[in-house]
């Protein structure tokens, strides 16, 4: 009952933010928030609109099987982010677009431009789908299994309140409400982690050493070019991932359009990038503690790394209180992640697909249809076993993104205009021939790609682009 008056009073948060922050908003406010957001109060937001809930359940986990190998792809993001902040946040600021894939439009023309805008709602409603999933099932295993509520109701009741709060007031809500998300987050990151130290009997110094000399600790790995851990394979992916993801996503984008100026932006963008290391190997830290916590209560540990976390909070161990903090948490990460996907794909489908000139009326209807289409899909993915979410998503991401990777990268390199009628078969056959490439090499040398099948992806796109093109 605590975790479900605790849920019920962070709502009410949400909706009384949300509606001092729309107060007054049309389109305009909706889509890029006037232009005129406080870089500072941005670059905290994108923290928790970037981390998701699934950074909450899963990246603890995944010290289990691959140890904190994963700060290589965040080492990767960094350089990522610098690349955003200083090549393609210039262009879109000289464009002065709403939607990115503007750029294509008056780069290539109608055709690549409806293209790059299709595939960015593909990925970003299965993306964002995903991720939702996740955060109902923990919604679900905290008080819902109580009462014996549904999974459906559970999902139909979260994306009813997401849809309340963000219908009105778009991306400007949205930067007050990912702040506060953020701020949330943060802090029952940092209160679940103290209470794990706590019950370890250690202070902060001794914790750190006891990270530092576990085995799981490790953080690169060299040796092993087969591997989907080699450095250069994680590295060289999250330097792309970051391109895509943020760079070529209008989710991430639109936010940081709604500063007033370049400059603010590109502050923006580094500092968020920069705050990215460091909270993963929190959240790292973390999953290595819960494993010496589950070993001195004596408790085996759980079979699905995605369960490390949830399974020891959930299960009583830690106290309510940290089922309370743990619920905050996840709430906070997914539906900072969710709510501005939801916004980013009504501009895009109404700007990019239906074109500028449309009604108020007409955005919330469209608000409206992808908030039908995402629960839809996120129902779809209770009757999936996908094994660990976080990295169905980063798959979804190599082959949906690539295509977009492809187009930006032949748009801004080359001086050459692909012949148009040609774009989306292209768009479409280089994840598909991506996906039986890794299966033929698989099976013939062992090798499995990882994460940088998007490279690949992407220079597929570049080259089948280059293949029907003129100056």
């Amino acid at each position: 009952m605590l975790v479900l008056v605790t849920v019920i009073l962070y709502f009410l948060a949400l909706l009384f933010l949300s509606r001092l922050a729309a107060r007054g908003g049309g389109n305009d406010a909706f889509f890029v928030g006037n232009r005129q957001s406080p870089w500072m109060l941005v670059a905290f937001g994108m923290v928790g609109a970037s981390i998701s809930g699934l950074t909450f359940i899963g990246v603890p986990g995944w010290v289990m099987s691959t140890g904190m190998t994963y700060l290589q792809m965040c080492m990767g993001f960094v350089v990522g982010y610098l690349i955003v902040a200083f090549v393609l946040l210039p262009l879109y600021y000289r464009h002065k677009l709403t939607s990115i894939y503007a750029y294509l439009n008056s780069r290539f023309g109608n055709v690549s431009y409806k293209t790059g805008a299709s595939f960015f709602i593909f990925s970003k409603l299965l993306g964002a789908a995903a991720k939702f999933y996740i955060v109902c099932r923990i919604l679900q295993a905290c008080f819902a299994d109580t009462f014996s509520v549904p999974y459906v109701v559970v999902v139909l009741l979260a994306s009813l309140l997401i849809w309340l709060y963000t219908h009105r007031g778009g991306i400007r809500t949205l930067v007050w409400t990912d702040f506060f998300q953020t701020l949330c987050l943060l802090v029952a990151l940092i209160l679940i982690l103290m209470k794990v130290v706590e019950m370890l009997d250690m202070n902060f110094s001794e914790a750190m050493i006891a990270v530092w000399n576990s085995p799981h600790s490790r953080i690169f790995e060299f040796s092993d070019i087969v591997s989907k851990q080699n450095f250069w394979k994680q590295f060289l992916s999250g330097v792309f991932v970051v391109i895509v993801m943020t760079g070529l996503d209008q989710d991430m984008m639109q936010k940081n359009l709604t500063c007033k100026d370049l400059r603010s932006a590109q502050k923006d963008m580094c500092s968020y990038g920069i705050l990215f290391l460091p909270i993963n190997f929190l959240f790292l830290s973390l999953g290595i503690l819960l494993m010496f916590l589950y070993q001195n209560l004596g408790m085996p540990l759980p079979a699905d790394g995605d369960s490390l976390l949830s399974g020891i909070v959930l299960g009583g161990a830690m106290g309510t209180a940290c089922i309370v903090l743990f619920t905050i948490g996840v709430i906070a990460s997914a539906f900072s992640s969710a709510d501005s996907a939801m916004t980013a794909l009504t501009t895009s489908f109404c700007i990019d697909i239906l074109g500028k000139e449309h009604s108020e009326q007409t955005r919330k209807r469209v608000h409206l249809f992808m908030f039908v289409a995402f629960i839809l899909i996120t129902l779809a993915f209770n009757s999936m076993d996908s094994g660990s979410v976080m990295d169905l998503i980063y798959t979804l991401v190599s082959y949906t993104y690539g295509p977009l990777l492809g187009l930006f990268a032949f748009g801004m390199l080359t001086k050459r205009k692909p012949k148009e009628s040609y774009v989306p078969y292209i768009a479409i056959a280089s994840p598909v021939i991506c996906y039986v490439i890794d299966g033929v090499v698989g099976q013939l040398c062992g090798y499995k790609f990882g994460y940088e099948i998007l490279l690949f992806n992407g220079l597929l796109t570049f080259v089948g682009l280059m293949s029907v093109s003129r100056r």
